[in-house]
């Protein structure tokens, strides 16, 4: 069963065509505390009208379990245009519970489940890839593209930039104009954190 919150009413979220899944990797998913991300999702909800579901994972069971579940379980998938990751890691890894997993690895498990979906990673890590990394994940998984920042999180986090490019996605799914609008609206915040799209 999806954990769902952030959530609209009933009735707007029947009538909803977007909405954000968000992974997010802890130490011990026991541990049922509320996050910086939880709360930025809420403000998204309240903001910007975005439904969103809010996972946690400790291991790349946990991960592929939650994304299976999505995949496989819930009809509204194909409205998800975005995959909100927080993880730690590395620049092209993530890290779940002192264990690195490579993009390589993560695209393998994935394989074509991830049709026209857009990965975006918050800058608790660097995404940092070399073009033929990306290009092998996104064409194993069919994802549309992966997006990131190139500095990590020091005394800025990405959030409210996340919560940005969220909300022009709900206003014009051209991948393109997104980009330029965010670049255009948020153009310090952009460079600051060194925003990039891989596709």
């Amino acid at each position: 069963m999806l954990n769902k919150i952030n959530q609209l009413p009933q009735e707007a979220y029947n009538n909803t065509d977007y909405f954000i899944y968000c992974l997010e990797g802890v130490d011990d998913i026991e541990n049922q505390e509320t996050t910086t991300s939880q709360i930025k999702l809420e403000e998204l909800t309240m903001q910007y009208g975005i439904s969103s579901i809010y996972k946690t994972c400790d291991s790349i069971e946990g991960l592929e379990e939650s994304l299976n579940t999505l995949i496989l379980d819930d009809h509204h998938f194909k409205n998800y245009e975005i995959i909100y990751l927080v993880m730690t890691g590395e620049a092209n890894s993530i890290c779940l519970n002192d264990y690195y997993y490579s993009l390589k690895e993560i695209a393998e498990i994935f394989e074509g489940s991830l049709n026209d979906k857009i990965l975006h990673f918050s800058n608790t890590k660097v995404l940092d890839l070399e073009e033929e990394e990306a290009q092998y994940f996104l064409d194993i998984t069919g994802a549309k593209a992966i997006s990131g920042y190139g500095n990590e999180y020091t005394s800025i986090a990405s959030s409210e930039l996340d919560k940005a490019f969220f909300n022009l996605f709900k206003k014009d799914d051209d991948m393109f104009n997104v980009v330029e609008d965010l670049h255009k609206k948020h153009y310090k915040l952009c460079k600051l954190l060194d925003f990039r799209l891989y596709y």
